[in-house]
């Protein structure tokens, strides 16, 4: 059993001093996540990788840490919320700009880690709703490669699944979402 899970047992039991020790143990990973994932975002970006972890944590519960199932339930969460972060960033800054004439996304050999603007994390979010609908374990592997940005070994992991089949849902859903996305932009 990892220290993460050890630790989230411990704040399902009542321990109340366990929510700070989970916040210092994933901390510097998120961190690192977070500093990972920020050095793909566009020029101006203003959002720091510490302000994205410490909003991802405020967000996820803080010291009231609701009774996550394991580490993976966790790292899905925290992708989630990190996802959620940014999306709305993006989506303020459009509406402020409204009218100004956005930008097609183009997604000829799309790498997600990719720099994207603004745009384009929306249509990428939009589209990764649509598809949790349809699968949403490929769609949570997604969150965690992209938004956490962990490895395929680390999602295989987190998602108790084999390395193999991380990289066939991978490919998988880079393939799905490239079509809805470029669907979308065409209509």
């Amino acid at each position: 059993m990892s220290d993460v899970t050890q630790i989230l047992t411990a704040v399902r039991a009542g321990d109340e001093a366990a929510a700070t020790r989970l916040f210092e143990l994933v901390y510097t990973e998120l961190r690192q996540v977070a500093a990972q994932k920020m050095s793909h975002e566009s020029a101006g970006h203003t959002l720091q990788p510490t302000a994205l972890v410490h909003e991802a944590w405020l967000r996820l519960g803080a010291d009231a840490q609701p009774h996550w199932q394991n580490r993976a339930h966790f790292f899905a969460a925290a992708a989630e919320a990190m996802r959620r972060i940014l999306v709305d960033r993006a989506r303020r800054k459009l509406a402020q700009r409204r009218g100004a004439g956005a930008e097609h996304l183009e997604l000829d050999g799309i790498e997600f880690a990719a720099p994207m603007d603004d745009d384009q994390l929306v249509a990428l979010s939009e589209a990764l709703d649509r598809f949790a609908v349809l699968d949403s374990q490929k769609a949570e592997l997604v969150k965690l490669r992209y938004f956490v940005g962990l490895t395929i070994e680390q999602v295989a992991k987190v998602m108790n699944i084999s390395e193999p089949t991380a990289k066939r849902w991978w490919a998988y859903a880079k393939a799905w979402l490239f079509r809805e996305i470029k669907g979308s932009n065409s209509a």
